[in-house]
């Protein structure tokens, strides 16, 4: 009877949520398309507002921990369901995403992620991307921000194991800034595919800046250890626990 009615006010919840989010594009996107910091404005009202009802609708509190980044670093993130970027967009000043070149085509996201200076990638061409990228950087063409990339290259159910990705490294290498890793236990009360969403507390935690120069596998290896270290501290703290064969 408790998961039936928590499973109805999930739907209720997602609902609204992108209700929501087709009624604020009707209201910014014109903004948006007049000056860029009005689309920002618009994605981070909507973060808000999502963190806000997730609260007192489902009983899903959500906490930001650590110094969160405001200048130009690369955010390497773990990415366990789209809570995550929600919360991540609700406090960081300019953030802009590595992305699937698919989401591009999405109704609003979109629109509104290339207006922000996402950048669309080809998986299977990821190395060349990353290429264009960093000449874009370096040639003062890319938009100014918080560039956000998941290490792991997609979402990450809790429990379950998938390897870094070197792309991440070469970016962190070629951009020559500093990276700031980002740990969470949302997947815990978020999951990745379906309706149903536990109460509780979701929590991101930003942590100690990884300086640039560092060689790749020596940075590879730290942001693995820490990210991984402290994502599992706070998923056991939320009540998660690991079942292994």
């Amino acid at each position: 009877m408790v998961y039936a009615w928590r499973w109805l006010r999930s739907l209720v919840f997602v609902t609204q949520m992108y209700l929501m989010m087709a009624l604020l594009a009707v209201f910014f996107t014109p903004l948006a398309v007049i000056s860029r910091p009005w689309a920002f404005h618009g994605i981070r009202t909507y973060c808000r507002w999502v963190r806000w009802t997730a609260g007192w609708m489902i009983g899903l509190k959500s906490e930001i921990r650590g110094e969160v980044p405001k200048g130009e670093v690369l955010i390497a993130s773990k990415h366990q369901s789209f809570f995550d970027i929600i919360m991540i967009v609700s406090v960081t000043p300019r953030p802009k995403f590595i992305m699937k070149k698919s989401l591009r085509w999405a109704p609003i996201l979109g629109y509104y992620a290339m207006r922000i200076g996402c950048v669309p990638i080809d998986r299977g061409k990821r190395g060349e991307a990353i290429k264009q990228m960093v000449r874009d950087v370096h040639k003062g063409r890319a938009k100014p921000g918080q560039l956000i990339i998941y290490p792991q290259g997609t979402r990450v159910a809790p429990g379950a194991d998938r390897a870094y990705k070197i792309g991440t490294g070469v970016l962190y290498e070629q951009l020559g800034q500093d990276c700031v890793p980002a740990a969470t236990n949302v997947g815990v009360f978020w999951p990745r595919t379906g309706i149903y969403r536990k109460p509780g507390l979701a929590v991101v935690e930003f942590l100690p800046i990884i300086p640039a120069g560092q060689p790749i596998d020596v940075f590879m290896s730290q942001l693995e250890e820490r990210v991984e270290t402290v994502s599992n501290q706070l998923m056991a703290d939320a009540g998660f626990q690991r079942h292994r064969p």
